[in-house]
């Protein structure tokens, strides 16, 4: 496995190459002076095949090489084919030289249980052999029939996952969806699990298997203020604080955010104090970088956008791009992700960084037009 991890020498390098047309606001400074690229490329979507695997090894050796540093996928994503694809990208740029480890931040996930490459003709029959036999995996602890975030099934997969990526360390590992145990279990219960998850994770940290570790949600953090699905921030950070003291090493979270899911910056719902705040500004407050997924929401934003986003998101080629533009503009986003398997798909998303993001009173116009 590839020794090390992204830096702040290393990320400043690569932010500060001249041989790119991005602007310097593509960059967000964030803990412990990492640079991250306020776009990102995701990896969830496509075939379990080997012309898949292909096509996203070139799009992530690409984008990479284009100005996007932030790799974004999970173990469950196409088998586990999608986390080898990155793998063997990185691996191919390492080796070249042009490009060093310490330049590049590689999120993963856990929580889903994964087949190997494929569906096996027998689900059931894999999961017992892989899990429940050799007791990484006790019944009690899936919900679903398919989610788990017991300690010892989380050490399993941070190993299977930096294998499948080659990686010494990574990045950062979030627990996968944790909100369907939430809705499983009851929030009492829920908050023991969480606790016990955090508690596995930082000791990962320890070892050096992960630099640092959040939650990758899709419903959790955009519910209601009064649904029980809600996943409350600062009772996950203070989850957080409680095994691993100050200094812990809860630092993301990952959930969908665009021009068509916008309740992370519009919807209160989080409780700070004694304000109910958005999550974006929880976020903010308590000092969590925000990932955005689902950008251009599985594509279904790259066509026919209203004319008003052109005119209020000016210097773009495509909706595709100002889909992204809105993402990356909003207060509190710090990177935008979206998936990409083809190289014009990452030439035409990276076009992106050359351009600033708008300003705050420009942004607010996009809520009053709608």
């Amino acid at each position: 496995m590839i020794d090390g991890r992204a830096t702040e020498q290393g990320t400043a390098r690569y932010a500060g190459r001249g041989d790119r047309l991005v602007v310097p606001e593509h960059f967000r400074l964030v803990e412990r002076g990492l640079r991250l690229s306020s776009v990102g490329i995701g990896t969830y979507l496509g075939r379990e095949d080997d012309a898949t695997d292909a096509l996203y090894r070139r799009s992530v050796a690409r984008a990479v090489e284009r100005s996007l540093n932030v790799v974004d996928t999970a173990i469950n994503y196409r088998h586990q084919r999608s986390e080898r694809a990155v793998g063997a990208a990185l691996a191919d740029l390492f080796a070249r030289g042009t490009i060093a480890r310490d330049e590049v931040f590689v999120a993963t996930k856990g929580g889903y249980i994964p087949f190997d490459g494929e569906m096996p003709r027998d689900p059931a029959a894999y999961v017992t052999e892989t899990y429940l036999r050799p007791g990484i995996v006790r019944p009690d602890d899936v919900v679903g029939n398919a989610h788990c975030m017991a300690p010892l099934y989380l050490a399993d997969q941070i190993d299977r996952s930096r294998n499948n990526l080659g990686l010494a360390t990574l990045d950062l590992y979030y627990v996968h969806n944790p909100e369907s145990q939430l809705e499983a279990v009851g929030r009492e219960e829920f908050a023991r699990r969480l606790r016990a998850a955090f508690e596995a994770l930082e000791e990962a940290v320890a070892a050096g298997k992960i630099a640092r570790y959040g939650t990758a949600t899709w419903n959790g953090y955009r519910e209601p203020p009064d649904s029980p699905g809600l996943l409350v921030l600062a009772d996950v950070v203070a989850a957080a604080r409680e095994v691993g003291g100050p200094d812990h090493h809860f630092r993301a979270i990952q959930l969908p955010y665009n021009l068509a899911m916008p309740e992370a910056f519009t919807r209160a719902n989080q409780r700070i104090g004694k304000e109910t705040v958005s999550t974006l500004e929880a976020a903010r407050r308590l000092d969590v970088y925000v990932m955005a997924s689902a950008s251009v929401y599985q594509g279904q934003l790259t066509r026919n956008l209203p004319a008003v986003i052109a005119d209020l998101l000016p210097g773009l080629d495509s909706d595709a791009q100002r889909s992204l533009q809105f993402s990356r503009s909003t207060p509190g986003i710090g990177t935008a992700l979206v998936g990409m398997k083809s190289l014009a798909h990452v030439e035409e998303n990276a076009g992106v960084a050359a351009t600033a993001p708008i300003p705050w009173e420009q942004f607010k116009k996009l809520f009053s037009a709608a």
